[in-house]
């Protein structure tokens, strides 16, 4: 029975390191001398200077020589705004998994707190990292809760889509812009149900295009579909998705 118990801790030791290290084998929570902790950027005023290092989970876009970015470390998540960045760095050097370290002002807009006015630059010998989802179905409406999972990679299982009125006043999956004005390529809005609660979802066009399987996947949706999502913990006014993930649910 000893033997056993030690062979499972082994085992969950083993798993706890995983989730803690980055594909070249480096703690992501490492941080160099001078940068934030996540609970040191958490706790930081809004306009103060702030100096994080993490690792790039999405890109959301770029124009001129400013890139929009999520990021992550095994404790958290960032957003940097307009980062000032060259399309060549963008493209090659700024790619996803990438660590990064991050000088800036943290900012607050409709609720969404952010990096802005950042200096990035790569941080060197670094491996990369990519964070798992985290389910968050069971928080959803407990905007308390919701709130601490801010700009991470989250999940929604066994939703049920909801029919939305286009610009007509007709039911609809989905609609092209908020308001149902807009046409392909513009951003997606839709609705999904939990336990008799709706919320709204978005695809993110900057983020993921109008070519990309999430697009696609939303643009095929019908009213009374069961999907499960995962997107970014985007916040404005609230919780408001950008969603990069959509399959039937099992």
């Amino acid at each position: 029975m000893k033997k056993i118990m030690a062979l499972a801790l082994a085992a969950l030791m083993l798993f706890a390191m995983f989730g803690c290290v980055s594909k070249g084998g480096e703690d992501i929570n490492k941080k160099s001398e001078g940068v934030m902790t996540y609970a040191q950027y958490t706790a930081a005023a809004i306009d103060e200077k702030v100096v994080i290092e993490a690792y790039i989970q999405a890109k959301q876009g770029w124009w001129e020589n400013k890139a929009t970015i999520y990021l992550a470390d095994g404790d958290g998540a960032y957003f940097s705004y307009d980062t000032p960045c060259s399309e060549e760095d963008y493209n090659n050097i700024f790619t996803t998994g990438t660590k990064v370290r991050i000088e800036g002002t943290k900012a607050e807009w409709s609720g969404e707190i952010e990096i802005v006015d950042g200096v990035m630059t790569a941080v060197e010998g670094a491996g990369k990292y990519i964070a798992k989802a985290t389910d968050v179905t069971a928080i959803l409406g407990n905007n308390d809760e919701l709130i601490k999972k801010m700009n991470q990679l989250v999940a929604f299982k066994g939703m049920t889509v909801e029919a939305s009125k286009d610009a007509d006043g007709n039911d609809a999956a989905f609609l092209y812009k908020d308001n149902g004005s807009g046409s392909e390529g513009d951003d997606l809005y839709f609705k999904v149900s939990k336990d008799g609660n709706t919320y709204t979802f978005t695809v993110e066009s900057y983020l993921c295009g109008k070519d990309t399987d999430v697009y696609k996947a939303v643009q095929a949706l019908k009213i009374g579909d069961k999907i499960d999502l995962e997107g970014f913990a985007y916040w404005y006014n609230g919780l408001n998705p950008h969603i990069t993930s959509v399959t039937a649910s099992k």
